[in-house]
């Protein structure tokens, strides 16, 4: 059974429980699972009416929010193409999406309307824009007369794409990351016999749902169980720890920077977090000092693991066996994982330190019209190239020891430095930069620009940020600016990264 097949079930046997408890400013909005098959079946005629048709790529920019979950399942239950945008993407990369991706239909936040406007004239393939404020009682008034006796049965066809999520690009151009019914429900079977999703389980759930962490794995994960989702828009420590006690969750998944502000919590033992089960970190790589101190102040210890968008999760610490600090685990049912030599693909015996590529029926599709980016994504017996160095320990955990590419992960989201030099290449002041990640005791690592101006030019700090502020996603903008005559580079004219880090962070 597919992932949505297996939801569509939970919802028929467990009607009257509660799937979704999103709360928001004190205000608790419950959702059983009866009453999310229903609203799901009238997004899907009230699509239906807006000519969606299996295939289609819908677009949704919308915060975290009920109306944004129906959507998404319903989209998928119609063998369309979901496209979830983060609210933060600036006019010019929203643009990109869209035309790139050849959007149908977009759903966009009210509040964006007169900054989207303008720029929406310019996407030629979008039949449509549907402004929402968010709100549940405001989408329900909107679905409220659809036709739901007609639609068509759940996707059969695994190898159709459900979902597309753009990834940073190395050469500076997002690329679309295709994933299959197959993909998610590999994915997903996979953790709940890996981590033990119970039917009884309630996750608190604080993460994004534009991004495969929140949306796949722990979204995913507690529908396909018959769980419950506590949901709240945006971490916020104290609330956080306190839904953890009064809702009695059993599941939490978060990136280190919300575990390093646990932590750091000053009433941090007020709360009593004994009867939780499963607290798991990722997206980006846990400091040993705080997996150490989540252990001493809350008696749990952190289960980290490895994903990516183009595979969902890869590797993960056992739930039942030895957590090992600074390690990401084994590889999860039906998932393969090998350290090779990146140069010629070959095997590296364990103990080396050598490329991470993975193999299984959870690897997405390939990315949205770029064959060649596809193919050059995968080895030439089926391996995916993940550009993540590790190694393989004898006992079989694996290790990450860096990144191949100059990808940045600030507070558990992904940066390639080409995006935001493409971005500084075009202040009339600067002549050229180069981008990287210095290390950050809170975010992991902070957006860095070194910059040279152009002769007879002046910038300040301050004036170049704020440049980027209109042009970037705020996790992409530059923290610090460091002004430069020159840029350390080798031979063949390449900028010398490794050397910028080491005079500059």
């Amino acid at each position: 059974m597919l992932f949505l097949d297996t939801l569509q079930a939970n919802c028929q046997r467990l009607p009257d429980k509660v799937a979704i408890e999103f709360i928001v400013h004190g205000t608790s909005e419950t959702v059983t699972y009866g009453q999310l098959e229903t609203a799901v079946q009238r997004t899907m005629g009230h699509l239906q009416q807006l000519g969606v048709q299996p295939g289609d790529r819908v677009a949704v920019q919308l915060p975290k929010c009920i109306p944004f979950i129906y959507l998404h399942l319903a989209i998928m239950r119609l063998g369309a193409v979901h496209l979830p945008l983060n609210p933060g993407y600036p006019t010019r990369e929203l643009t990109y999406f869209l035309n790139d991706s050849g959007a149908k239909l977009f759903f966009a936040h009210t509040a964006a309307q007169e900054k989207l406007t303008p720029v929406l004239g310019d996407c030629p393939a979008l039949a449509q824009t549907i402004w929402l404020d968010s709100t549940t009682a405001q989408f329900q008034q909107l679905i409220a007369t659809a036709d739901s006796d007609n639609l068509p049965p759940l996707p059969s066809d695994p190898e159709t794409t459900a979902l597309m999520i753009y990834t940073s690009g190395t050469t500076g151009r997002p690329k679309g990351a295709q994933t299959t019914h197959a993909n998610l429900t590999a994915n997903i079977t996979g953790l709940h016999q890996a981590w033990g999703w119970q039917e009884e389980d309630v996750i608190l759930h604080v993460l994004p749902i534009f991004h495969v962490h929140g949306l796949s794995v722990a979204m995913h994960g507690a529908f396909h169980a018959g769980a419950t989702a506590v949901m709240i828009p945006k971490f916020e420590t104290e609330l956080a720890l306190a839904l953890m006690v009064e809702k009695r969750c059993t599941v939490f998944m978060a990136v280190p920077t919300i575990h390093k502000r646990l932590v750091e919590f000053d009433r941090a033992a007020d709360y009593d977090l004994s009867h939780m089960r499963l607290l798991t970190s990722g997206s980006d790589r846990l400091p040993d000092d705080v997996f150490t101190a989540f252990q001493t102040i809350y008696g749990h210890t952190l289960l980290e693991r490895y994903g990516m968008t183009e595979t969902g999760m890869n590797l993960s610490n056992p739930l039942n066996g030895e957590r090992r600090v600074g390690a990401v685990g084994m590889p999860l049912p039906r998932v393969e994982a090998r350290i090779v030599n990146p140069e010629d693909d070959t095997p590296l015996p364990d103990g080396e330190v050598g490329e991470v590529q993975i193999r299984g029926p959870h690897v997405f599709k390939g990315y949205w019209q770029m064959a060649e980016k596809t193919a050059d994504s995968f080895s030439a017996d089926g391996w995916l190239r993940t550009g993540d160095l590790g190694l393989r320990e004898a006992d079989g955990y694996f290790t990450l020891k860096g990144r191949s590419k100059d990808l940045i992960i600030s507070g558990g989201l992904n940066i390639y430095p080409p995006e935001v030099e493409l971005v500084l290449a075009d202040h009339p002041a600067v002549l050229t930069s180069a981008v990287i990640g210095c290390l950050d005791d809170e975010w992991g690592e902070k957006v860095t620009a070194v910059v040279i101006l152009r002769d007879g030019k002046t910038a300040t700090e301050t004036e170049i940020i704020a440049y980027c502020r209109q042009h970037l996603a705020s996790y992409k903008i530059p923290r610090r600016i460091v002004f430069a005559t020159e840029l350390p580079r080798n031979a063949l004219g390449k900028v010398q990264k490794a050397k910028l880090r080491q005079s500059v962070c």
